[in-house]
């Protein structure tokens, strides 16, 4: 009995360890924590261009990596581009935008 508990305590730490590094972040990937903020960010950063009457959110899109934004599309003045990063740069967890938007 001791032995077969002594093995099932071995399997169930090496199944955590693998499932800890496994949602782990790399360079090249997220970690699950991460994705999740991000998708948070992304939400926030979204809306806050939607709630900004002078840009048009439908023509802006929105992707989060690590906390880095990143805009593009299409808008119809410079200022528009300008002001879309701006209202980015002012949501909480953004920790740098790329600005990609294109003026028509």
């Amino acid at each position: 009995m001791n032995v077969t508990k002594r093995i099932a305590t071995a399997i169930f730490t090496a199944t955590v360890a693998f499932t800890v590094v496994g949602c782990s972040s790399s360079p090249t990937k997220e970690s699950t924590g991460e994705y999740i903020d991000d998708a948070a960010i992304t939400a926030k950063v979204k809306a806050a261009i939607f709630n900004e009457p002078t840009l048009k959110a439908t023509e802006i899109n929105v992707e989060t990596y690590k906390g880095d934004v990143q805009l593009s599309g299409f808008v119809a003045q410079p200022q528009d581009a300008t002001k879309a990063a701006d209202v980015a740069r002012g949501v909480k967890g953004v920790a740098s935008v790329k600005n990609d938007i294109r003026v028509k």
